[in-house]
């Protein structure tokens, strides 16, 4: 687990190298920003009616930004970990020093390279001209080291900010995942009981129909199995593993329940939580119509409003006044537990209503976003605009 963070971070940290920080684009900013100064210097001057050569202001200048620029990419390249943890103590112990190094340097250079500068003054040695810059520029260029010290300092707070940013979404999204896994893990057991168990009572009535439950209980198991660890699926598998689960029940109440199911056909390949139906079907019949001594009703509604899918269940039974709400606090692992999936996917886009119609009808309603896989979307645009 370490070694797995370990390679994280580090490519982390590669990954987000700000892009002017690479050396052709930060050198050549400072080399255009050395020349902007340069054109202005030369355009005071001309204003003062000194009458001078344009090449060596755009040449010393120019150098000067190339070196400073070169010699900053250098400090971020070499020094960039040492500049970012650096304390009080390593900043006074090795990077003053390091910017009165440097910034001789820049002079010493400076000063090699154009023997005729200063101008309008009589010949002088290297060193003499070299004590004149210094003496007028050594301040400015430490300035400038130390701009560049704290503009890399800067970076590294804002990289360590953002990692720190993706490492927390990255296990926000891996617990969400956990969680969303352990409901789904929750609901097959649930679901299983509930059926072992009406496979019990049909025993003793009718082997027979006990028999058929029990391989159409083995279909929806397979079925369970081969999606595997998928949270989201079209909607057309959710239909088909609903009609099952139905046939099975209809196999227990043998004509007592009159069932009314009707899926927009244009949503078959709409993306919705995995075993999202199911589960509200199954309280219809454990906390309402296995309560009724008539005919029951269940109705089973999924279609499309606005950019919405709404699923709508209602069924006939005992109502909510009589203690369906208790049970659904407390045993109704079904309603709970999509709420929590419906929250962990969709956030506050998405709804879970359980209302009374009236004395003996309750009716589930959920709202989410519509949602197609990717290629399908993709599939839907190019045959929409060709």
């Amino acid at each position: 687990m370490s070694d797995i963070i370990l390679r994280m971070t580090t490519k982390s940290v590669s990954d987000t190298n700000p892009v002017f920080m690479k050396p052709q684009v930060f050198i050549s900013a400072s080399v255009f920003l050395g020349l902007l100064f340069a054109f202005q210097e030369w355009v005071s001057m001309r204003h003062m009616g000194y009458r001078l050569r344009a090449p060596i202001f755009f040449e010393s200048w120019g150098y000067q930004f190339l070196a400073w620029g070169t010699f900053s990419w250098l400090l971020w390249y070499f020094l960039r970990p040492l500049i970012h943890t650096a304390s009080i103590r390593s900043t006074l112990g090795f990077f003053l020093p390091l910017s009165i190094v440097v910034s001789l340097s820049q002079q010493m250079l400076y000063v090699f390279l154009f023997p005729n500068l200063p101008l309008h003054k009589s010949p002088m040695s290297y060193w003499e001209r070299l004590s004149v810059y210094v003496y007028a520029e050594l301040l400015n260029n430490m300035l400038i080291f130390w701009c560049a010290f704290f503009l890399f300092r800067g970076i590294g707070y804002y990289q360590r900010y953002r990692q720190h940013e993706r490492e927390n979404s990255e296990l926000e999204v891996q617990l969400a995942s956990a969680q969303i896994a352990a409901l789904r893990m929750q609901l097959n057991p649930h679901f299983l009981f509930n059926t072992m168990n009406s496979i019990s009572g049909l025993m003793r009535i009718d082997i027979d129909a006990a028999d058929t439950m029990l391989e159409q209980l083995s279909c929806l198991l397979r079925m369970s199995l081969q999606r595997g660890d998928a949270q989201l699926i079209p909607l057309r598998e959710e239909v088909e593993f609903v009609e099952l689960y139905l046939a099975m029940q209809a196999q227990r109440y043998a004509g007592r329940v009159e069932q009314r199911l009707w899926f927009d056909p244009e949503l078959y390949d709409a993306l919705l939580p995995a075993m999202l139906v199911q589960p509200i079907v199954e309280n219809a019949f454990v906390h309402g119509l296995s309560k009724m001594e008539s005919i029951g009703t269940l109705v089973v509604d999924v279609r499309r409003q606005s950019d919405q899918m709404k699923v709508l269940v209602m069924n006939s039974g005992i109502g909510l006044n009589s203690g369906m709400t208790n049970r659904t606090n407390g045993h109704g692992v079904g309603l709970s537990n999509i709420k929590s999936r419906l929250r962990l996917h969709y956030g506050e886009h998405s709804s879970c209503t359980i209302e009374e119609l009236d004395a003996k009808h309750v009716q589930v309603t959920i709202l989410l976003p519509l949602q197609f896989p990717p290629e399908l979307t993709k599939s839907i645009t190019r045959f929409g605009t060709s």
